[in-house]
């Protein structure tokens, strides 16, 4: 019996495959067996990880395929408060080839994000509230839908991905923190934790009196 070593490694920050527009997967590719292998070589990628999402560029493949779930496991050490702030919820697996977003209205939100290509980082990073998404799945068959909250940020920003741009190019830069450090402040409403990162907190109790 042969065994076929599998790489699980997400490409990082540097690797040129990561700043290149990744191609379309033609329709009548979609239900090849290799569509179908770089689909399940990025589940399990995602479920190694873990993660939220995955675009086929953060593991070397140039292609407009998405992956994304946001389980129950992820989300029960937060507060309900905190769920409330972000809009997060269960997101059930499912998969995007060739996924077009356009933004629904002006309206943004402001929350810090993290990204398996830029490991041990998190910035602030504004995003659109709201999106309409339209994608193939692996059978190619067409979607449409409307997506908001924390759901909207995760396909912005995989959909980023396949546009070559990360996370950092959009933050907040002087947001840009460890996730160590963050991880002291992931209990506080983002608008509170920008102002402790940026200090901008507390700076009138720290100014002498003139």
């Amino acid at each position: 019996m042969t065994l076929v070593m599998v790489n699980l490694s997400v490409v990082q920050v540097g690797d040129p495959v990561l700043r290149r527009r990744a191609g379309e997967v033609p329709e009548r590719e979609i239900t090849s067996e290799s569509v179908t292998r770089l689909i399940e070589r990025m589940w399990s990628t995602l479920d190694a990880v873990p993660g939220v999402g995955l675009a086929a560029p953060q593991i070397g493949e140039s292609r407009r395929v998405v992956v994304v779930h946001d389980l129950p496991e992820f989300i029960e050490h937060y507060s309900e408060l905190q769920l409330l702030e972000r809009e997060r919820e269960v997101i059930e697996p499912y998969v995007l080839v060739n996924p077009v977003l356009s933004a629904v209205g002006y309206e943004t939100r402001t929350h810090f994000e993290g990204c398996l290509s830029v490991e041990g980082y998190t910035a602030a990073v504004e995003r659109f509230h709201q999106v309409d998404v339209e994608y193939l799945d692996p059978m190619g068959h067409r979607h449409q839908m409307r997506v908001g909250g924390w759901h909207a940020r995760i396909l912005q920003h995989e959909v980023d991905h396949l546009d070559g741009m990360l996370y950092v190019d959009r933050m907040n830069t002087r947001t840009l923190c460890t996730t160590d450090a963050y991880s002291d402040l992931a209990a506080l409403p983002t608008a509170e934790a920008v102002d402790r990162v940026t200090g901008a907190t507390g700076l009138e109790e720290q100014s002498p009196e003139p």
